[in-house]
């Protein structure tokens, strides 16, 4: 069997989905188009050989993350795990889509720095073209890296996850003339690409949407499926997840009527996930709400919720801003100016048993908002 071309991605792709179309009778939930697009092997957007992470559209890549931005992201974020890793005994740090591998070289070198050489790291990553990457950049730390195609059947240890929930496949609702469809998708009548259909549903949302305007958005099983798994699996341990999103109160909010789906190509944004299907980054924002109530049914306790900026703040990230050149200094900043992902990224922490007052919510702690 041959690798596909680049070139060749959209055609097999397109084939693909049209066959999973055609084999549900003509219409497929958005969730399942989603998953294909970014997950089917070796042709969806992350099972394929694009570039991705990175600083500038020159480089081939489509977006960048905190980790790509600076360094001093993991350096800070080493700060909540170690104390996780003591607080909880363990001695493993697992990473759930590691990316470019950018994150885990920094954290095992702040650990390292911090005294814990001895920590293990293990990445669950769909990807077999991320995972080359990864092992490229982490070979100063063979021996100590393990991979895994899934999420083990029991584990201990602290999860990390980093812009992983975002990447979810969700359900698309829409509101229309004041009755609840699904919005899924079918072929173009043209034969040529992927148009929307919607579907009557008893689905709703979380909450109610006040108004009789139409409004679209999204909910999310498939990410509360993962912390429910998460929870059932992790016996020993804590987890913490950054990713933007809102509450319920605000993801629902009666104003934010044309959801959340956003694409990336080229470091360039827009709403049309229909299009260059394969070539692009397909997300949704996250309902926080739902990630800590999916937590905590499945006997996690919350150990804190709060923006991106205040986590990493508590966590010191303004000490080593002090020790950075000002190129440094300007690249830290993104992460904790409001315009930039200081506001819009949250961090969530969970923890196995009887939870601590842990650092990275020690001020500014939201909890109270989910």
């Amino acid at each position: 069997m041959t690798t596909p071309t680049t070139n060749s991605l959209p055609i097999a792709l397109d084939h693909l989905i049209a066959h999973s179309v055609e084999r549900a009778g003509g219409w497929i939930g958005f969730d399942r188009f989603m998953a294909l697009a970014l997950y089917a092997p070796g042709l969806g957007y992350y099972a394929n050989t694009s570039a991705k992470f990175g600083h500038m559209p020159s480089s081939g890549s489509d977006f960048v993350t905190a980790p790509e931005l600076t360094p001093m992201f993991g350096h800070t974020l080493a700060v909540q795990v170690l104390e996780a890793l003591e607080k909880t005994g363990t001695d493993t740090v697992w990473e759930f889509g590691a990316g470019s591998g950018a994150l885990a070289v920094q954290l095992l070198h702040a650990l390292g720095e911090m005294g814990r050489g001895d920590v293990r790291y293990r990445i669950v990553d769909l990807s077999g073209t991320l995972r080359e990457r990864q092992q490229q950049a982490l070979a100063g730390y063979a021996g100590r890296v393990e991979w895994l195609g899934e999420l083990p059947e029991s584990m201990q240890g602290v999860v990390v996850g980093n812009e992983v929930l975002d990447a979810m496949p969700v359900q698309l609702l829409a509101r229309v003339k004041g009755a609840w469809f699904e919005r899924g998708v079918v072929r173009n009548p043209a034969g040529d690409g992927w148009t929307w259909a919607d579907r009557p549903t008893e689905l709703r949302p979380p909450v109610e949407v006040p108004g009789v305007h139409d409004y679209l958005t999204e909910v999310h099983p498939q990410a509360q499926a993962f912390i429910a798994t998460l929870a059932d699996r992790l016996g020993k341990g804590a987890a913490f997840l950054i990713d933007y999103g809102f509450p319920e109160g605000e993801y629902y909010h009666p104003q934010r009527h044309m959801g959340t789906v956003m694409c990336h190509r080229g470091h360039q944004a827009d709403g049309d996930p229909l299009s260059e299907v394969g070539y692009k980054d397909i997300t949704a924002h996250v309902d926080f709400t739902g990630i800590a109530v999916a937590g905590q049914e499945a006997g996690l306790a919350v150990l804190g919720y709060t923006s991106q900026a205040r986590f990493l703040l508590n966590c010191g990230i303004l000490g080593r801003m002090e020790r950075g050149t000002v190129a440094q200094r300007g690249m830290a900043a993104r992460l904790i100016h409001e315009h930039e992902m200081g506001e819009l990224f949250k961090v969530v922490g969970f923890a196995v048993g009887e939870p601590w007052d842990a650092v990275g919510f020690s001020e500014g702690d939201r909890s109270h908002t989910l």
